[in-house]
């Protein structure tokens, strides 16, 4: 961490609370990035991006914020500030309190194992465009390796004084098919919180199965629309958690404070009520190591916890931040989170998974006389409430009389939320997290990185091929 930064921020507490705020928090943070794009086999570009700045959130009444980027002395954070309290005089409308919350002060630096290096992650990056140019019918391949490293120093008027120092290393590949005027893509993202180690035992293995499934799908063949049984591999798992299980968990959104963007619940007051099968059990963890969510504190300076979302098929909880918390009359889950210090932090998913079960999926499988075996997030389309659902896959595989037979593509899957939930009548034995790194939400919008994951499920959704 930036000391003078560091310094800053803790000069800004103390002023804001001397200048009337009921309560202050201030993160300074610090982040480079180093990225690379490659499109067959030859480097487009490489960047490096350096970001550092302190974003000041102050509750007088009702909540102001405002950040600075690279503050050159504390006179432009005072003039924030008073600017900020001046505001909160304007407005007569009252916020609840917040949730209490026991002050921390540590230091946490998470591991890395094998130290990032931009040329190392290049060579690693032209060694896949190299597989997936390779492979017989690909036009095109993109692979966009890139690391970050982050410095988030928290600290409030309550006395929190909390440093986290994490790496992020990720790379996303495309492979690109064509032939007789059909084309396909299949993508992937790979990484995690921590060094090279989160890429370097499965990367090239992704990029050769990326690049095989995209040749053979110009030879798939389309699906009839049809409702049946549909075994959902955990990559496409991860998405379906997203948006229909961990979205709708949001209290923000469960009290319509996010409608206008990004919509509400269908479950909203069924908190103890029956919402899906006894097999559906759902938690956020932010501990789970190595996920694109894990972190020790949030934004509000709340230790991180796993949280039981539902459990046997009943809805327990929600994510919450210490405002919403008060209204629910639970305690806060540790979910408040923003892009960085330029953005009012806001409630979002750290790492929601699907909980798995005790089925061999080749068990799951042969139960199955007649169904589609779902394979890898696409594209999704959600209603406001989170209730009509569509999902598209990156492709497909019938299952007849127990076995996988036909390559289907161009598939999306259909299904409303509490019909699905009911029919999940297998959970997989396997597990798997997932790296997302575009979630969005919020006015301006904040783009996020975090996990999803779960097992291999079974229910009974909509099928069909778009062309």
């Amino acid at each position: 961490m930036d000391l003078e930064l560091q310094e800053l921020a803790d000069k800004a507490i103390r002023y804001a609370s001397n200048s009337g705020a009921q309560y202050c928090d201030v993160r300074a943070e610090t982040y480079e990035r180093k990225s690379a794009l490659l499109e067959n086999k030859e480097i487009e570009y490489i960047r490096t991006n350096k970001d550092k700045g302190v974003g000041i959130r102050l509750k007088k009444g009702t909540w102001r914020f405002c950040s600075i980027t690279n503050p050159k002395s504390f006179e432009q954070i005072k003039d924030a500030i008073d600017a900020a309290i001046k505001n909160t005089e304007c407005d007569t409308r009252n916020k609840n309190d917040l949730y209490p919350n026991q002050p921390n002060k540590m230091k946490i630096d998470f591991p890395v194992l094998k130290k990032p290096e931009l040329e190392e992650l290049i060579k690693i990056g032209i060694e896949c465009s190299k597989i997936i140019s390779n492979t017989p019918r690909i036009i095109k391949s993109v692979v966009s390796p890139w690391y970050t490293d982050n410095s988030k120093y928290f600290t409030n008027s309550e006395g929190s004084e909390i440093i986290q120092n994490f790496t992020d290393v990720v790379v996303d590949m495309v492979a690109t098919s064509h032939e007789s005027g059909l084309t396909q893509s299949v993508n992937i993202t790979e990484g995690g919180r921590g060094g090279l180690e989160q890429i370097i035992n499965n990367i090239h293995h992704s990029a050769q199965e990326i690049a095989l499934k995209a040749s053979q799908l110009l030879d798939a063949k389309l699906a009839k629309e049809k409702k049946a049984t549909v075994v959902m591999n955990p990559d496409f798992v991860s998405l379906l958690t997203h948006e229909i299980l961990g979205h709708p968990s949001e209290a923000d959104r469960v009290l319509g404070k996010e409608m206008a963007w990004a919509g509400g619940t269908w479950w909203k007051g069924k908190i103890d009520h029956k919402i899906g099968s006894e097999e559906l059990n759902v938690f956020d963890d932010p501990t789970i190591k190595e996920s694109l969510g894990w972190y020790y504190f949030d934004d509000e300076g709340v230790k991180s916890k796993k949280t039981t979302l539902i459990e046997k098929g009943v809805l327990k909880n929600h994510m919450h931040n210490r405002e919403t918390s008060v209204v629910f009359d639970t305690p806060p889950t540790g979910n408040m989170r923003a892009t960085n210090y330029r953005f009012m932090p806001l409630i979002r998913m750290a790492c929601t998974c699907i909980g798995n079960g005790d089925w061999k999926i080749d068990e799951m499988i042969k139960d199955v006389k007649e169904g589609y075996f779902i394979s890898n997030m696409k594209v999704p389309s959600i209603d406001m409430k989170r209730y009509d659902w569509s999902i598209s896959c990156q492709y497909a595989q019938k299952i007849e009389n127990g076995e996988i037979t036909d390559l289907l593509r161009d598939v999306i899957v259909v299904g409303t939320a509490p019909e699905f939930f009911e029919s999940i009548d297998a959970c997989g034995n396997d597990f798997t997290i997932r790296p997302i790194t575009n979630c969005g939400k919020g006015d301006p919008m904040q783009s996020m990185i975090m996990g999803n994951g779960g097992p291999t499920i079974r229910g009974t959704a909509t099928i069909k091929s778009v062309n």
